[in-house]
């Protein structure tokens, strides 16, 4: 697994951890909101009313209501990278990334209402009645690019499991493992069956459960948010003010955080930004098609809403919840991750300026003079007999009173280290570093007038959200595979997703989101590449649309 890891990270690298993706993201968004004149701005208002049924037209072609297909590509979006996405933006990339969160989730707006409209005006209807659309249809129809389809329908299989299947399936088993103590393989059996359950129904059931869903969960995790920061009230302009002072100079180490350079910032936020709202990755558009409209564009607008609700809404809430509590600065008790472990040569300290430069170029892959350890460990009752010449890193901090165990037993010996690595994956190392992902914000959610109570508000909503994540994703991942195979493949997908469903449950967390970030990519850029080809009928499009709607007034 080890290995697995490293090839991820090493595949990252030159994909979305390299400097042209965030800038293509970015840059797309941004040629398409002025290309439209910023219509994240100048179409809020008619969304909402779109939205809202206001021009449903009795016998349009769909399978959903405009509200069912917002609520069913929302519950796609807002799911762990709403909890844990952003608290390993922030644990990354320290409080600049939230500002590169809000700024993908700005340009995304017009990105999204782009794919949106685009994918729905070419969609197509199956053998069985149902409607079927997303970016591989605009790409062989609009584009007469069918390779380019056929590779963006692929890359939309395997996302549908690095995406929205076995991250959230993982973050839940930890969620729950952590606040209820309940066994993974427990989590993974009883939602498994679940999930079967509704993704047999196909849209319309989904659809239902979604509208179901995603309103009840927002109030949840609302209700809960508040719960901090109110309490905390003093520390949010102090927090917006990190935000924004350290947007363009990264963030300066302070507590247990080693620091945050701009483009590590940067990047993380754009990234952490794409997986939460997924505008430009072609996938919303999936569920937009099966609305019942025959103005594509009226589809369009409502797509409009998502990142905002998705990534300024519910993400800068996730956000002031962990700044404002201070606990992204805070190492806590914990059971470390074997890939988030590193034993570096040499004794560092927090409190040396030159060995927290050196330490953090090490773990950016800059130059540094750290290098990995390779030696023995000398252990008594599972604590290191001495100083020796190493330092654990957990979680991109100092790991404090380390024990080592196995099988629940402090260790007595010595283990072998090579290349930074435990040789003995059986061995168990916990004690104090930050944490990252679900573990901080659940405990920042602890933080408030709930107290300890407060975890059990994340532990809920993060299975609300991550499940309705998984539901959503399986119809794109069903949708592409009939457009790649016919709708034979469907019943042979569903069974591969659920069963990749429960095995992510017990699975290495931090090799789990090292696939998401590559499959979001091999998904991304195909669309982004196929929508500004596109971009003068997408233009056409929307002016045609408000001469034949005269702004939103009536209907020909």
């Amino acid at each position: 697994m080890d290995a697995v890891n490293d090839f991820l990270i090493f595949l990252d690298g030159f994909l979305g951890s390299a400097v042209w993706f965030p800038a293509l993201l970015l840059s797309v968004g941004v040629f398409f909101t002025l290309y439209l004149g910023f219509p994240q701005i100048r179409y809020f208002r008619h969304a909402i009313r779109v939205t809202t049924g206001k021009f449903d037209k009795l016998g349009a072609k769909g399978d959903t209501s405009h509200f069912q297909a917002l609520a069913t590509a929302l519950s796609g979006t807002v799911g762990t990278g709403n909890i844990g996405g952003v608290a390993l933006a922030l644990h990354l990339g320290g409080p600049a990334a939230l500002f590169w969160m809000w700024m993908t989730a700005f340009f995304g707006m017009t990105s999204k209402f782009v794919e949106v409209t685009l994918s729905h005006k070419y969609r197509s209807q199956t053998a069985d009645g149902t409607m079927a659309g997303g970016p591989m249809y605009y790409m062989e129809k609009g584009l007469n690019a069918k390779w380019l389809a056929i590779i963006f329908a692929m890359a939309t299989v395997l996302s549908s499991f690095g995406t929205g299947n076995l991250p959230q399936i993982n973050s839940i088993a930890a969620g729950l493992q952590s606040t209820f103590a309940l066994d993974p393989l427990i989590t993974a059996s009883v939602l498994s069956v679940c999930l079967a359950l509704v993704i047999i129904g196909g849209i319309t059931r989904i659809a239902k459960v979604a509208a179901a869903i995603v309103p009840t969960m927002a109030l949840i995790y609302l209700v809960g948010a508040m719960d901090v920061i109110i309490p905390n009230i003093g520390n949010i302009l102090p927090s917006f003010a990190a935000i924004f002072s350290d947007a363009f100079t990264g963030s300066a180490a302070t507590g247990g955080f080693l620091g945050a350079t701009f483009a590590y910032a940067f990047d993380r936020g754009v990234n952490r930004g794409l997986y939460s709202n997924e505008a430009g990755q072609g996938s919303a558009p999936i569920a937009h098609a099966a609305a019942r409209t025959d103005e594509p564009a009226d589809e369009g607008m409502v797509s409009i809403l998502e990142p905002f609700i998705d990534t300024i809404i519910i993400c800068t809430i996730t956000g002031l919840v962990i700044l404002s509590s201070g606990v992204w600065l805070e190492k806590f008790e914990n059971e470390f991750q074997r890939a988030d472990m590193s034993f570096v040569a040499g004794n560092y300290s927090e409190e040396n300026p030159a060995d927290v430069e050196q330490l953090f170029a090490f773990l950016n892959g800059d130059d540094s003079n750290v290098s990995r350890y390779s030696g023995q460990i000398n252990l008594i009752a599972g604590q290191a007999a001495d100083d020796g010449d190493f330092t654990l890193i957990s979680s991109r901090s100092l790991a404090e009173h380390t024990v080592y165990s196995r099988a629940e037993e402090p260790i007595t010996g010595s283990l072998t280290v090579v290349n930074g690595r435990l040789e003995d994956t059986e061995v168990v190392v916990s004690g104090e570093s930050l944490l990252h992902s679900v573990p901080l914000t659940t405990m920042a959610f602890s933080r408030g007038l709930f107290g300890d109570f407060g975890k059990y508000i994340v532990a809920i909503g993060l299975m609300l959200f991550a499940f309705s994540t998984a539901i959503a994703w399986s119809y794109y991942g069903d949708r592409a595979m009939t457009y790649l195979l016919g709708a034979k493949s469907v019943l042979p997908y569903r069974i591969v997703y659920v069963l990749g469903f429960f095995y992510a449950a017990l699975a290495d967390t931090t090799v789990i989101w090292n696939v998401a970030l590559i499959t979001i990519v091999l998904m991304t850029v195909p669309n982004l590449i196929g929508i500004m080809f596109m971009h003068k009928e997408m233009k056409r499009t929307v002016s045609e649309y408000w001469k034949k709607t005269d702004h939103g007034k009536h209907r020909t």
